[in-house]
């Protein structure tokens, strides 16, 4: 058996870094912002690495409720369109309707998907 004694993280000494409270704050703020604990993210922006953020959960379920109400409104439309029985009381109105709540919807996701997509500092 072949005894390596390799070098760990925790075995080395830890660089220190001075800096003012608002700055560690705002460090502070960068690593929870990524996911990261401080150690980590200094470590990763150190050595060069790209930080990236992690999608926030509570967004993504709005994407995925109005992904939903997107597809149930475009279903109605299908179904008014094909000339189904179903859809035989609806009226001109009733469609306009829809097609206006579709747009809305669409808006609506795309403000959540920027949301997603622009950087926290240009919120």
């Amino acid at each position: 058996m072949e005894n390596t004694d390799k070098t760990t993280r925790k075995a080395s000494p830890p660089i220190k870094v001075y800096c003012l409270p608002e700055e560690r704050q705002q460090v502070a703020a960068n690593a929870r912002a990524v996911g990261l604990s401080l150690s980590t993210y200094l470590l990763n922006v150190g050595v060069g690495y790209q930080v990236r953020g992690i999608v926030d959960h509570k967004q993504v379920e709005e994407l995925a409720r109005i992904n939903g109400d997107l597809g149930r409104l475009g279903g109605l439309l299908k179904l008014w369109l094909t000339n189904d029985a179903r859809t035989a009381q609806f009226g001109e109105s009733t469609i306009r309707a829809v097609l206006s709540r579709i747009e809305a919807t669409q808006d609506q996701m795309i403000g959540v998907m920027q949301d997603v997509v622009r950087p926290r500092s240009e919120r």
